[in-house]
């Protein structure tokens, strides 16, 4: 199982800490146009994105796919 993890980009993320990272280099108005989800668009926090992500594998694993390349990019301009 140690591998599994090991290859995985997001081990040791929590999904909060994903979020204010979006939040920070994006934006919510941005993040809601990349993302558009109402807990993004329409009086978004923190507590109500978690709790419709959390719910939501679709929704999660765009919010998860944004991070990833939002990191490979600010990698590559390093």
């Amino acid at each position: 199982m140690s591998e599994q993890q090991a290859n995985n980009p997001l081990h040791g993320l929590t999904l909060e800490k994903i979020v204010i990272t979006l939040v920070e280099h994006y934006g919510w108005d941005e993040l809601g146009k990349r993302i558009n989800v109402r807990c993004f668009t329409h009086d978004p926090s923190v507590k109500s994105s978690l709790k419709f992500l959390r719910k939501t594998p679709w929704a999660r694993d765009k919010v998860e796919g944004l991070y990833l390349a939002t990191q490979k990019s600010v990698w590559v301009k390093k």
